[in-house]
């Protein structure tokens, strides 16, 4: 990994750094926004994941001599912009949605305050991390609620960069995943790992039978053979005679999963095997899992459909101005006025409007003041950076809590996995014509 993250940036952050710090608007004392302008197509709610990544990333944003050497060795800064640079520290306040909470268009998943300069050079970095984090997890909420009560293991490292892949991981098991095959986010997250097999250990041996006796020899009874190499009645009834009833579990990741699901358990309760799992893969997403609802599966293994979005690979997040100070030292709104990408001047606060028995109602977004709390809400903006300094530490476990709590409080419209819209508005108080 990179000793910095100073240089996980677009070279046109340092362009307006530059230009700031020349006409002095550098000091500006601003406020940036990080929000999604609406939901990918179809999508009845967001998850926001990638917080706990970016404070971690932001400990490590600091231009040391080797960063700023390749910036002025390549003409990309001057010489002042290089002193301001090997000096920089974060020195502001940051707000945000934690790990785990339910988005929607306009929430405000990131409130950053400080000056211009110190605050603008953060825009590619968090959103490079919360587009890819928060894309991944709600992928894996919408599989997660087709699962039910199954388990989903996260096995998309193959199909996505390497790091991305640890990233993906983390993601999915803040929105419910069980289990991750990739390494790497166990040891560093401490995510549960697990892993089968492929249809290359089967092949290398002379027969199927020998590549079974290999596994549970060498892993135990409760493994999980892989059955459909070739022929999987013949292997299921192979890998009950190799392991004995108390076999772990079979994979199939080939054919008619529904189909194959209903004929291999019977066969396994055949054979005595009763407690033998089946786990399905091949090319999983949310609606493939739903479809097998009524198949005696007890477990899913999902990689491209997850670690891609599920057909939504960012976001789409964005990171914009919404105050900055003027002249008399206030802090005043401004906003984007383009008809095709407006935003909504001033700085945000929000809540999670709810009924009385508990129940999401809509996301009400305070402009210049916090949204009044009717007695059932619940705030959403945690401090993350005071000062400069991190006060958020969340484990993952705690951001799995709190995932759980933010699905289940929305409408029961929410779990449907056909096109809709959000399913709870958008509102906003104090919103002035200036806005």
């Amino acid at each position: 990994m990179l000793a910095s993250t100073a240089l996980l940036t677009d070279h046109y952050e340092l362009t307006m750094l530059q230009a700031s710090l020349t006409d002095g608007t550098a000091t500006r004392r601003s406020v940036f926004e990080l929000f999604a302008r609406r939901l990918p197509p179809g999508r009845r709610y967001g998850v926001v994941a990638g917080t706990g990544r970016v404070l971690d990333a932001l400990e490590e944003f600091r231009f040391g001599e080797a960063e700023v050497a390749w910036l002025r060795e390549h003409h990309i800064v001057d010489g002042v912009t290089a002193e301001w640079l090997a000096s920089y520290r974060f020195g502001g306040h940051i707000w945000g949605y934690p790990e785990g909470e339910a988005y929607f268009p306009s929430s405000p998943v990131m409130v950053v305050e400080g000056t211009f300069a110190e605050a603008v050079l953060l825009e590619t970095l968090l959103l490079s991390i919360l587009n890819h984090d928060s894309a991944v997890a709600s992928a894996a909420a919408r599989m997660v609620g087709a699962a039910g009560d199954r388990p989903c293991i996260e096995m998309g490292s193959r199909r996505t960069q390497e790091w991305s892949a640890v990233a993906a991981a983390r993601a999915a098991y803040i929105a419910g995943f069980a289990t991750t095959s990739n390494l790497e986010a166990g040891r560093t997250y401490g995510i549960p790992t697990a892993g089968t097999s492929a249809h290359s250990f089967t092949l290398v041996h002379d027969a199927e039978r020998d590549a079974f006796t290999s596994q549970v020899e060498s892993l135990g009874a409760g493994t999980t053979l892989l059955v459909d190499t070739y022929d999987i009645a013949e292997a299921v009834r192979v890998g009950v005679e190799v392991a004995g009833p108390g076999l772990g579990a079979v994979r199939i990741d080939s054919g008619d999963l529904v189909s194959l699901a209903r004929q291999v358990r019977a066969q396994l309760d055949n054979l005595g095997a009763t407690r033998t799992r089946i786990v399905v893969t091949s090319d999983l997403d949310e609606r493939a899992i739903a479809s097998l609802a009524a198949a005696p599966v007890d477990g899913y293994g999902v990689g491209t459909a997850l670690v891609t979005g599920s057909g939504a690979p960012t976001s789409g997040f964005v990171y914009k101005l919404v105050a900055r100070e003027d002249d008399s030292g206030t802090l005043v709104p401004v906003a984007k006025e383009s008809t095709e990408k407006l935003s909504v001047g001033g700085r945000k606060w929000s809540l999670r409007r709810r009924s009385a028995s508990g129940t999401a109602q809509a996301e009400v977004i305070g402009i210049g003041e916090p949204p009044t709390d009717d007695g059932d809400d619940r705030s959403l903006l945690v401090p993350l950076i005071e000062a400069g300094r991190r006060v958020h530490h969340d484990s993952l476990d705690a951001a799995r809590t709190r995932h759980r709590a933010a699905i289940d409080e929305l409408p029961d419209d929410a779990r449907k996995l056909s096109r809709g819209e959000p399913v709870i508005e958008t509102v906003f108080e104090g919103l002035s014509p200036s806005s």
